[in-house]
């Protein structure tokens, strides 16, 4: 048994020999030289008139069934991309026709697989292609480690960044149209001791159109956000770690606030998607925008509702709770593990607790699992890319701070008498919400697991 996710495989060999072969027997072909053919099968390969029909010597590997079917999958379009890489490696500039029609054949296809990144990165002599769909990185393509450099002047052409810049980290963006839609991808470039990784983030405004009610909060959850979001001032904090979908779930706010009679403004670092009649603001250290002169002026803007990316020290979740004390409702991202962890991570940056204890009105903590998917059944298809799991959905806990909790924060109350009154009032945790979420088989209890693992290590 043989993990064939990081070989490189000839798809030529689909061209040369007969593809329909290859797809109805279940086989894959490797590598083929002078001597012999290589062919990847598994326990379901048909092999009963496979020597009469290639007449060479046949090396087998065996691999997974769900990697084989993988790599059959999207064969036409993995049999183009192999043909441009091919035809790449023969052009002189960056600027030529062959690697110009690889990357944006590339890109289109990543875009149709709902990828959120695209990873270039060397693994031996190899270039390996990644797409990060909903939320991991599986492995696409393997070619030449040649490539990866003229992938590289590529990008960094179309990026405006300097091609010739091999040694110190560089990002930048740029936009490309397909099927009428305009999608920009940010492009972050990064040193390695032999090489370049290159990772491009497609910024689809998919998600963050997503409106408040289709983020798949169970309905409980959601009555209690849609409230929140009808106070005129106060604090609203979101908590979760990268990846959770916090950014989705504040722009989903965000838009249900909207209105012509409201002022809204953001602060955000970087803003990575418009939304129509709010003000955002975008951090820029380089010309001196940076977060503490914006937070320092942004109240003589005259906002009605404050949007914080995140409070990231003493001095931003002063202003916001400032803010919130002056007729403002603030919504703004923190780094903690669980509503009851933000609250002791408010104290422990020295906010005033009378301040907190009048202003905190909502926490919410989330998580993103996989969703099973739906075209196969969860057993695994092109769709899902044989992973049984199609798209996420967000299983989430909301703390409402009523005046018994209010008070306790006001009194720096002990976290351990705060849980033993949330277990009074039955707050609903993630792990209740997820466990409500895999019994109605939208995903695995193994998933909702996975998806808390740090969570439950610090609610102990």
């Amino acid at each position: 048994m043989i993990n064939i996710m990081n070989k490189k495989i000839d798809y030529s060999l689909f061209k040369k020999y007969d593809k329909n072969y290859f797809l109805e027997k279940l086989i894959l072909p490797i590598s083929e030289d002078d001597m012999c053919l290589k062919l990847a099968v598994c326990e379901e390969s048909n092999l009963i008139d496979v020597n009469e029909t290639f007449h060479r010597v046949l090396k087998f590997k065996e691999i997974k069934k769900e990697d084989l079917l993988f790599s059959l999958s999207n064969i036409d379009k993995k049999i183009e991309l192999f043909d441009l890489a091919n035809k790449s490696l023969f052009t002189h500039s960056s600027n030529e026709k062959g690697i110009k029609d690889f990357i944006y054949t590339l890109l289109d296809f990543a875009i149709s697989l709902r990828a959120s990144d695209i990873h270039f990165e060397d693994y031996h002599e190899l270039v390996l292609i990644r797409f990060r769909i909903d939320g991991r990185l599986k492995t696409f393509f393997v070619y030449d480690k040649k490539l990866l450099s003229v992938i590289a002047s590529y990008l960094k052409l179309i990026s405006n960044l300097d091609i010739t810049q091999v040694r110190l980290p560089m990002d930048s963006r740029f936009s490309y149209e397909i099927n009428h839609k305009n999608y920009d991808f940010r492009i972050s470039t990064m040193p390695t001791l032999n090489s370049e990784s290159i990772v491009l983030r497609i910024l689809d405004t998919k998600n963050v159109n997503k409106s408040l009610k289709n983020l798949g909060l169970t309905n409980d959850l959601f009555v209690q956000i849609e409230d929140a979001l009808k106070l005129t001032q106060g604090l609203i904090l979101i908590t979760g770690p990268t990846g959770s979908g916090k950014t989705t779930t504040l722009y989903s706010m965000l838009k249900e606030l909207k209105s012509n009679e409201k002022k809204i403004i953001t602060v955000e670092d970087p803003v990575e998607y418009k939304i129509d009649s709010i003000s955002q603001i975008q951090v820029n250290s380089k010309i001196g925008l940076d977060f503490d002169l914006i937070l320092r002026n942004i109240l003589r803007q005259d906002p009605d509702i404050i949007f914080i990316g995140e409070i990231r020290d003493k001095f931003s979740l002063d202003i916001a709770l400032q803010a919130s004390l002056t007729g403002h409702l603030v919504l703004a991202s923190i780094h903690s593990n669980n509503c009851v962890e933000t609250i002791t991570r408010l104290l422990d940056l020295q906010a005033d607790e009378f301040m907190i204890s009048t202003t905190l009105k909502m926490i919410i903590a989330q998580r993103l699992v996989l969703k099973y998917c739906e075209h196969c059944g969860a057993k695994g298809c092109e769709k899902c890319n044989y992973t049984k799991y199609y798209d996420r959905a967000c299983i989430a806990e909301v703390l409402r701070v009523d005046d018994t909790l209010s008070s306790m924060i006001f009194k720096k109350e002990e976290i351990s008498k705060i849980k033993h009154y949330l277990k009074s009032i039955e707050f609903k945790t993630m792990l209740d919400d997820g466990k409500l979420k895999a019994q109605n088989n939208e995903t695995s209890i193994d998933e909702v697991y996975k998806a808390i693992t740090i969570w439950m290590k610090n609610i102990k």
